[in-house]
Protein backbone atom coordinates (compact mmCIF):
# COMPACT_ATOMS: atom_id res chain seq x y z
CA UNK A 1 0.00 0.00 0.00
CA UNK A 2 1.69 3.43 -1.27
CA UNK A 3 2.16 5.78 1.61
CA UNK A 4 -0.29 8.75 1.97
CA UNK A 5 0.65 12.58 2.82
CA UNK A 6 -1.67 13.52 5.18
CA UNK A 7 -0.55 17.46 5.96
CA UNK A 8 0.90 20.04 3.74
CA UNK A 9 2.35 23.98 5.08
CA UNK A 10 -0.99 25.19 5.41
CA UNK A 11 -1.66 22.70 8.20
CA UNK A 12 -1.71 24.29 11.74
CA UNK A 13 0.27 22.63 13.82
CA UNK A 14 1.83 23.72 17.16
CA UNK A 15 1.68 26.80 18.67
CA UNK A 16 -0.11 28.16 15.82
CA UNK A 17 -2.99 30.39 17.74
CA UNK A 18 -0.68 32.16 19.45
CA UNK A 19 2.00 32.86 16.32
CA UNK A 20 -1.56 34.21 14.88
CA UNK A 21 -2.29 36.51 17.91
CA UNK A 22 1.03 37.82 18.29
CA UNK A 23 1.26 38.99 14.68
CA UNK A 24 -2.29 40.63 15.11
CA UNK A 25 -1.22 42.25 18.30
CA UNK A 26 2.20 43.24 16.78
CA UNK A 27 0.20 44.90 13.68
CA UNK A 28 -2.41 46.63 15.98
CA UNK A 29 0.98 48.29 18.14
CA UNK A 30 2.38 49.31 14.49
CA UNK A 31 -1.20 51.15 13.24
CA UNK A 32 -1.12 52.71 16.82
CA UNK A 33 2.22 54.34 16.94
CA UNK A 34 1.84 55.16 13.07
CA UNK A 35 -1.51 57.25 13.87
CA UNK A 36 0.18 59.00 16.75
CA UNK A 37 3.49 59.48 15.06
CA UNK A 38 5.62 57.65 17.41
CA UNK A 39 7.39 55.33 14.96
CA UNK A 40 11.31 55.91 14.86
CA UNK A 41 11.28 57.27 11.33
CA UNK A 42 8.36 59.45 11.75
CA UNK A 43 10.39 60.56 14.86
CA UNK A 44 13.78 61.16 12.80
CA UNK A 45 11.41 63.56 10.29
CA UNK A 46 9.62 65.47 12.99
CA UNK A 47 13.15 66.26 15.20
CA UNK A 48 14.91 67.26 11.86
CA UNK A 49 11.45 69.28 11.02
CA UNK A 50 11.25 71.37 13.99
CA UNK A 51 14.76 71.46 15.47
CA UNK A 52 16.28 73.00 12.51
CA UNK A 53 13.23 75.72 11.64
CA UNK A 54 14.51 79.18 11.51
CA UNK A 55 14.45 81.27 14.46
CA UNK A 56 14.63 85.33 14.62
CA UNK A 57 16.98 86.79 17.02
CA UNK A 58 16.77 89.39 18.76
CA UNK A 59 17.75 93.24 17.52
CA UNK A 60 20.09 94.91 19.69
CA UNK A 61 18.99 98.61 19.11
CA UNK A 62 22.04 100.09 21.46
CA UNK A 63 24.59 97.67 20.58
CA UNK A 64 24.40 95.70 24.46
CA UNK A 65 22.85 92.75 25.74
CA UNK A 66 19.70 92.44 27.46
CA UNK A 67 17.94 89.35 29.84
CA UNK A 68 15.26 88.56 27.38
CA UNK A 69 17.24 88.68 23.99
CA UNK A 70 17.63 85.52 21.50
CA UNK A 71 20.96 84.98 20.42
CA UNK A 72 23.55 82.63 19.55
CA UNK A 73 26.47 81.93 21.31
CA UNK A 74 29.41 81.66 18.89
CA UNK A 75 32.76 80.48 19.34
CA UNK A 76 35.03 83.28 16.84
CA UNK A 77 37.62 80.40 16.05
CA UNK A 78 41.19 81.61 15.31
CA UNK A 79 44.51 80.82 13.46
CA UNK A 80 45.04 78.53 16.39
CA UNK A 81 45.96 74.50 16.44
CA UNK A 82 43.11 74.15 18.51
CA UNK A 83 40.10 75.33 16.28
CA UNK A 84 39.74 75.70 12.81
CA UNK A 85 36.46 77.91 12.23
CA UNK A 86 34.02 79.19 14.13
CA UNK A 87 31.36 77.24 15.75
CA UNK A 88 28.13 77.59 17.66
CA UNK A 89 26.62 75.97 20.59
CA UNK A 90 23.91 73.73 19.53
CA UNK A 91 21.27 70.92 20.64
CA UNK A 92 22.38 67.54 20.41
CA UNK A 93 19.28 64.82 19.95
CA UNK A 94 17.82 61.86 18.39
CA UNK A 95 14.49 60.78 18.65
CA UNK A 96 14.68 59.17 21.84
CA UNK A 97 14.62 62.23 23.38
CA UNK A 98 11.80 63.40 22.33
CA UNK A 99 8.28 63.30 24.23
CA UNK A 100 4.80 63.22 23.04
CA UNK A 101 1.79 63.39 24.41
CA UNK A 102 -0.62 62.99 21.46
CA UNK A 103 -0.28 62.05 17.59
CA UNK A 104 0.04 66.40 16.79
CA UNK A 105 3.36 67.40 16.14
CA UNK A 106 2.27 70.69 18.39
CA UNK A 107 3.14 69.09 21.51
CA UNK A 108 6.06 67.32 20.61
CA UNK A 109 9.21 68.67 22.71
CA UNK A 110 12.38 67.19 23.79
CA UNK A 111 13.31 65.97 27.43
CA UNK A 112 16.80 66.82 29.24
CA UNK A 113 19.44 65.97 30.02
CA UNK A 114 20.87 66.12 26.70
CA UNK A 115 24.35 67.41 24.89
CA UNK A 116 25.65 70.07 23.17
CA UNK A 117 28.16 70.49 20.25
CA UNK A 118 29.78 72.86 18.24
CA UNK A 119 27.73 73.12 15.02
CA UNK A 120 29.45 74.80 11.80
CA UNK A 121 26.23 76.03 10.52
CA UNK A 122 25.52 79.82 11.54
CA UNK A 123 21.80 79.44 10.12
CA UNK A 124 19.56 80.62 13.31
CA UNK A 125 17.21 78.16 14.29
CA UNK A 126 15.91 76.04 17.41
CA UNK A 127 18.99 74.44 17.31
CA UNK A 128 21.67 76.90 18.12
CA UNK A 129 18.74 79.83 19.24
CA UNK A 130 19.35 80.72 23.11
CA UNK A 131 17.58 82.92 25.54
CA UNK A 132 19.36 85.04 28.26
CA UNK A 133 17.27 84.27 31.10
CA UNK A 134 17.60 86.64 34.83
CA UNK A 135 18.92 83.92 38.15
CA UNK A 136 18.88 87.17 40.17
CA UNK A 137 15.24 88.84 39.48
CA UNK A 138 16.59 91.10 36.91
CA UNK A 139 13.48 91.72 34.46
CA UNK A 140 13.59 91.58 30.86
CA UNK A 141 15.04 94.03 28.90
CA UNK A 142 17.31 95.48 31.34
CA UNK A 143 20.95 95.17 30.37
CA UNK A 144 23.32 92.38 30.97
CA UNK A 145 26.01 93.44 32.53
CA UNK A 146 29.98 91.67 33.45
CA UNK A 147 29.88 89.27 36.30
CA UNK A 148 26.63 89.74 36.44
CA UNK A 149 25.18 86.21 37.00
CA UNK A 150 22.84 84.63 33.96
CA UNK A 151 20.99 81.17 32.44
CA UNK A 152 21.17 79.92 28.82
CA UNK A 153 17.84 78.78 28.06
CA UNK A 154 16.83 76.97 24.85
CA UNK A 155 13.29 78.70 23.50
CA UNK A 156 9.75 77.61 24.27
CA UNK A 157 8.10 75.19 22.37
CA UNK A 158 9.69 71.85 20.76
CA UNK A 159 13.48 72.46 22.37
CA UNK A 160 11.58 72.21 25.84
CA UNK A 161 13.63 75.40 27.86
CA UNK A 162 16.31 73.35 28.92
CA UNK A 163 19.34 75.21 30.60
CA UNK A 164 23.16 75.09 29.95
CA UNK A 165 24.17 73.34 33.01
CA UNK A 166 28.10 71.93 34.35
CA UNK A 167 29.27 70.52 37.12
CA UNK A 168 32.87 69.51 38.18
CA UNK A 169 34.03 66.17 36.48
CA UNK A 170 34.01 62.60 38.47
CA UNK A 171 34.94 59.07 37.17
CA UNK A 172 31.85 58.63 36.15
CA UNK A 173 30.69 61.89 33.93
CA UNK A 174 32.75 64.01 32.39
CA UNK A 175 33.00 65.04 28.33
CA UNK A 176 33.49 61.99 26.18
CA UNK A 177 36.43 63.13 23.84
CA UNK A 178 38.11 65.40 25.86
CA UNK A 179 37.34 63.94 29.65
CA UNK A 180 37.20 67.59 30.75
CA UNK A 181 34.40 68.91 32.42
CA UNK A 182 30.88 67.94 30.61
CA UNK A 183 27.87 70.40 29.27
CA UNK A 184 24.27 69.51 29.24
CA UNK A 185 21.28 70.69 29.04
CA UNK A 186 19.08 70.21 31.84
CA UNK A 187 15.32 70.63 32.88
CA UNK A 188 16.25 72.28 36.21
CA UNK A 189 17.52 76.04 36.68
CA UNK A 190 19.81 75.50 39.57
CA UNK A 191 23.01 76.76 40.35
CA UNK A 192 24.81 74.23 38.23
CA UNK A 193 23.09 76.53 35.32
CA UNK A 194 24.74 80.19 36.25
CA UNK A 195 27.11 81.77 34.09
CA UNK A 196 28.60 85.40 33.90
CA UNK A 197 30.04 87.29 31.25
CA UNK A 198 34.15 88.09 31.91
CA UNK A 199 35.50 91.02 29.98
CA UNK A 200 38.13 89.67 27.06
CA UNK A 201 40.94 91.26 27.75
CA UNK A 202 42.81 90.18 30.98
CA UNK A 203 44.34 93.89 31.35
CA UNK A 204 41.03 96.24 31.39
CA UNK A 205 38.74 93.51 33.30
CA UNK A 206 38.65 95.04 36.67
CA UNK A 207 37.40 98.71 35.25
CA UNK A 208 34.64 96.71 33.09
CA UNK A 209 33.35 95.02 35.71
CA UNK A 210 29.80 95.84 36.10
CA UNK A 211 29.18 97.41 32.69
CA UNK A 212 26.93 96.37 30.11
CA UNK A 213 27.95 93.69 27.74
CA UNK A 214 28.44 94.12 24.36
CA UNK A 215 27.22 92.25 21.64
CA UNK A 216 29.09 90.25 18.67
CA UNK A 217 32.37 91.22 20.75
CA UNK A 218 34.36 89.14 22.20
CA UNK A 219 33.55 87.92 25.31
CA UNK A 220 34.42 84.89 28.04
CA UNK A 221 31.67 82.38 29.60
CA UNK A 222 32.54 81.84 33.17
CA UNK A 223 30.49 78.86 34.67
CA UNK A 224 29.70 80.35 38.28
CA UNK A 225 30.38 76.85 40.38
CA UNK A 226 33.50 75.85 38.71
CA UNK A 227 35.12 79.14 37.57
CA UNK A 228 35.16 77.41 34.50
CA UNK A 229 34.95 79.37 31.09
CA UNK A 230 32.90 77.77 27.83
CA UNK A 231 35.25 76.14 25.28
CA UNK A 232 35.07 74.71 21.82
CA UNK A 233 37.82 71.95 21.15
CA UNK A 234 38.64 71.53 17.82
CA UNK A 235 40.89 68.30 18.12
CA UNK A 236 38.01 66.79 19.70
CA UNK A 237 35.01 65.68 16.86
CA UNK A 238 31.72 64.66 17.84
CA UNK A 239 29.59 62.24 14.91
CA UNK A 240 25.80 63.85 15.19
CA UNK A 241 22.94 63.04 13.62
CA UNK A 242 23.31 66.33 11.89
CA UNK A 243 26.85 65.88 11.06
CA UNK A 244 30.39 66.24 12.07
CA UNK A 245 31.15 68.70 15.24
CA UNK A 246 33.60 70.33 18.21
CA UNK A 247 32.97 69.42 21.49
CA UNK A 248 32.25 71.38 23.81
CA UNK A 249 33.37 71.74 27.11
CA UNK A 250 34.19 73.93 30.58
CA UNK A 251 37.56 74.37 31.11
CA UNK A 252 40.06 77.45 31.08
CA UNK A 253 42.77 77.34 28.85
CA UNK A 254 45.84 79.26 29.31
CA UNK A 255 48.33 80.85 27.07
CA UNK A 256 52.00 81.46 27.89
CA UNK A 257 50.57 85.30 29.11
CA UNK A 258 48.42 83.78 31.51
CA UNK A 259 45.33 85.06 28.76
CA UNK A 260 42.80 83.02 28.02
CA UNK A 261 43.14 81.32 24.55
CA UNK A 262 40.67 81.46 21.92
CA UNK A 263 39.12 78.51 22.26
CA UNK A 264 37.34 80.83 24.88
CA UNK A 265 36.67 83.17 23.16
CA UNK A 266 32.96 83.83 22.56
CA UNK A 267 30.10 85.85 21.10
CA UNK A 268 26.40 86.78 21.17
CA UNK A 269 25.33 86.99 18.04
CA UNK A 270 21.83 89.22 16.92
CA UNK A 271 19.91 89.43 14.37
CA UNK A 272 20.36 91.83 11.46
CA UNK A 273 18.30 94.95 12.30
CA UNK A 274 16.39 94.44 8.13
CA UNK A 275 16.22 90.31 8.28
CA UNK A 276 16.31 88.57 12.13
CA UNK A 277 16.72 85.00 10.21
CA UNK A 278 19.90 86.69 9.43
CA UNK A 279 22.59 86.67 12.53
CA UNK A 280 25.01 89.66 11.95
CA UNK A 281 27.63 87.42 11.67
CA UNK A 282 26.23 86.13 8.37
CA UNK A 283 26.39 89.69 7.45
CA UNK A 284 29.71 90.14 8.25
CA UNK A 285 30.64 86.65 6.39
CA UNK A 286 28.47 87.71 3.19
CA UNK A 287 30.24 90.87 3.04
CA UNK A 288 33.60 89.40 3.08
CA UNK A 289 32.68 86.97 0.49
CA UNK A 290 31.60 89.72 -1.90
CA UNK A 291 34.73 91.69 -1.28
CA UNK A 292 36.89 88.93 -1.70
CA UNK A 293 34.89 88.21 -5.22
CA UNK A 294 35.00 91.82 -6.26
CA UNK A 295 39.08 91.67 -5.91
CA UNK A 296 38.94 88.80 -7.77
CA UNK A 297 36.87 89.71 -11.01
CA UNK A 298 37.99 93.26 -10.88
CA UNK A 299 40.67 95.07 -13.21
CA UNK A 300 44.38 95.70 -11.47
CA UNK A 301 45.42 99.18 -11.68
CA UNK A 302 47.71 98.04 -14.53
CA UNK A 303 45.28 96.26 -16.59
CA UNK A 304 43.41 99.38 -16.87
CA UNK A 305 46.17 101.90 -17.57
CA UNK A 306 46.84 99.55 -20.67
Amino acid sequence: MAHVRTYNPRVRVGNWKEDVTLEEETLKNFILQKERGQLTVQKEEVLRQNILKPVSLSVSHDGFLHFGDTVMLVNSGGGGHDLCGPCALSIIADSSNIKSHSGTNSVLHLLGPLQVGGATSMDPCVRNAFVITSVDGTSDGEMVRYDQNFALRTTAGFSGELYLASDYRTFQKYAKKSRLQELSLVDNNDFLCWWRVIYFDPQERLENEGYPVQVNSKVLISHCKTNQCLAALGKHILWTPFGKEYELTAHTFLDSHKAERDVNHWLFVTGHPTNQNQSLLQLQQNSVITDEHREDTEPSQETKEQ
